[in-house]
């Protein structure tokens, strides 16, 4: 029989046991002395955790992000997670009744081990950490079936249970009718033939891939598609440009087809009610009445581009807000002072809203309002602002800002989100995405007068478009030169701040200058604000506080645009590192640069 004090050495705190084994499976039977079983236990997690990892480092965050809203992913996760928890469980249990069993038997000082008799004290320190262990994996678990919702959500919007599931329509042939800002649809005549179900073949990451982006006001029932971002990205080059068309453009020209036959070669309506009058037309365009309309939209743009726009992603506006607010806000540099006398506010009143130029941080009912106030500036401004916001939120969101709201993003993005991009593209787009330097973005408004007229008539005020124009641009888009492309980018290292303020008299003439210097990547803004133009014809360059050695370039760039020398000025108010002050020999520069 083995010695008394033998037997006492033996002696092993269940509890600690079971707390060990808590922190990784084989620490409890390490610290009983039992190696093998230690080693056996631990041995399956340092695998897995090491393949894991492997995985992780071949692959970068935007990939992991992709490879994350896998459905096959997120159920590999949840079964993972409970047969972990299952294991972990088990190796917790088995430390804890061996450890007591020794224990008991150190304590009757008897060699062979007795039966288990565990006190109600150490049943209870069991319990707890199993319920601290099972915590964890509930949070897991938890997470995982929320991403899985709300990529479904995202992904299938049509799918029982997501928010704004769409409704059956009871009557196919019914078209709804426009919202209150949309026009009189042309009359079509009933259901004809459906349309075969015709898509373009995926995309193969190597050609221009060009993606519709919309923005969608739901308010009333209606389905209005306000704004329309056409994003098309050159792998090959890295490049990327946007192209905004105005929701009052009319007569854009359609896709032979049945479509053509039925509304004519070109639409007669406000593009922004393409969408509810093509949606139940199962003889217009395949698909489903949940996507019929966005592959009407595709086609419509794609005719007056001539580009093959394979996907959407759409955004209502009332979940835009959401999703900014989930976000933690937005900061944005505002170009030009947004005045609107006339914003849309609740029960049909109108408010004044006001927003200052330079840099601001806006909540997502702010953000709102700067993307879609109409008045008191023009199509091109408010497309300009549109891009300039999404721009914004992409270059702003990381995982340090998502983390800490995860479940209000979530929710935003399931009810305000769909797409209809394949799951399993989404890893190489990310990826794509990551590569492209924003920096060289060439942003296009098909608004008048370059690209287009404005004009009353019985629908309305429309924007009649420039087809020839507009595709000519859209052909040159990304093209560039690569020269001036290595320029923007040294310019926008340097991050200079500049004001462009009006001393010409010229309207809008500031703030047409401020976007073609935006353009060249220097973030420049046209303020309110009058200045000294007491004995100056030509534009005046004002550099501050010694800013002229840390922007060699920028200031250089600007003597040459504007073929005048800048001045070095001492000025503690200053706000920003140069100021223009434009005169009546200054150039009229306006972006985009016509093609």
């Amino acid at each position: 029989m083995q010695p008394a004090h033998e037997a006492r050495l033996r002696r092993r705190s269940p509890f600690v046991a079971a707390f060990l084994s808590l922190l990784f499976p084989g620490l409890g039977h390490a610290y009983l002395g039992m190696g093998r079983r230690a080693l056996g236990l631990a041995a399956p997690p340092i695998l897995f955790g090491a393949l894991s990892a492997g995985v992780a480092v071949r692959l970068d965050l935007f990939e992991l992000a992709g490879l994350a809203i896998q459905a096959w992913f997120l159920w590999f996760v949840f079964v993972a997670n409970l047969a972990l928890l299952a294991y972990r469980a088990v190796a917790i249990v088995d430390a804890w009744r061996v450890a007591s069993l020794l224990d008991a038997s150190a304590r009757a000082g008897v060699a062979e081990p007795l039966r288990l008799r565990p006190a109600p004290l150490a049943l209870a320190g069991l319990a707890a950490v199993l319920l601290v262990m099972s915590g964890v994996h509930i949070v897991v678990a938890r997470y995982d079936l929320l991403l899985a919702r709300t990529a479904d959500c995202i992904f299938e919007p049509a799918r029982s249970g997501c928010p704004g599931a769409p409704e059956p329509s009871a009557d196919p042939s019914a078209l709804p009718g426009p919202g209150p800002s949309a026009s009189p649809a042309p009359t079509a005549p009933p259901l004809g033939t459906p349309v075969g179900a015709e898509t373009l073949p995926p995309w193969d990451g190597v050609e221009p891939l060009n993606v519709l982006l919309i923005g969608a006001d739901k308010q009333g029932g209606g389905h209005n598609t306000d704004t329309l971002i056409v994003m098309s990205v050159d792998p090959a080059t890295r490049r990327i440009a946007m192209f905004s068309l105005p929701r009052d453009t009319v007569d854009v020209p359609l896709p032979a087809g049945p479509v053509r036959a039925v509304f004519g070669r070109a639409y007669a309506g406000k593009i922004n009610s393409f969408f509810v009058n093509v949606r139940h037309r199962a003889d217009l365009f395949p698909g489903t009445d949940e996507t019929r309309g966005y592959n009407g939209l595709k086609a419509a743009l794609g005719e007056l581009y001539e580009l093959d726009i394979r996907y959407f992603v759409e955004v209502d506006f009332d979940g835009f807000r959401s999703i900014v607010d989930a976000l933690g806000g937005v900061t944005v540099n505002v170009q030009l002072p947004v005045v609107d006398d006339g914003y849309p506010a609740e029960r049909g009143r109108l408010r004044r809203i006001y927003i200052a130029s330079g840099m601001q941080h806006m909540t997502g009912a702010e953000a709102l309002v700067y993307a879609r106030s109409r008045h008191g500036s023009s199509d091109f401004d408010r497309a300009q602002r549109q891009q300039r916001l999404l721009l914004s939120i992409r270059q702003q969101t990381d995982i340090a800002r998502i983390l800490p709201r995860v479940d209000e993003l979530a929710t935003a993005l399931a009810a305000s989100i769909r797409t209809d991009i394949p799951r399993d593209l989404i890893p190489r787009l990310l990826g794509l995405a990551d590569s492209i330097d924003t920096r060289t973005l060439r942003s296009y408004v098909f608004a008048p007068p370059l690209y287009g007229s404005e004009r009353i008539d019985s629908r309305g005020y429309v924007v009649i478009p420039n087809v020839d124009r507009i595709r000519a641009t859209v052909r040159d888009a990304l093209a560039g030169d690569p020269e001036l492309e290595s320029k923007r980018e040294a310019l926008a290292a340097e991050g200079a701040s500049v004001w462009v303020l009006n001393g010409s008299g010229v309207a809008g003439q500031a703030s047409r200058i401020a976007g073609y210097l935006d353009s060249l990547a220097i973030a420049a803004s046209a303020p309110n604000q009058k200045p000294d133009i007491s004995g100056r014809t030509d534009t005046t360059i004002l550099v501050t506080n010694g800013a002229e050695g840390r922007l060699p370039i920028t200031v250089a760039t600007l003597e040459a645009i504007f073929g005048v020398t800048a001045e070095l000025v001492e000025d503690p108010t200053a706000r920003v590192d140069i100021v223009i002050v434009t005169g009546k020999r200054t150039p009229d520069l306006t972006p985009p640069p016509a093609p």
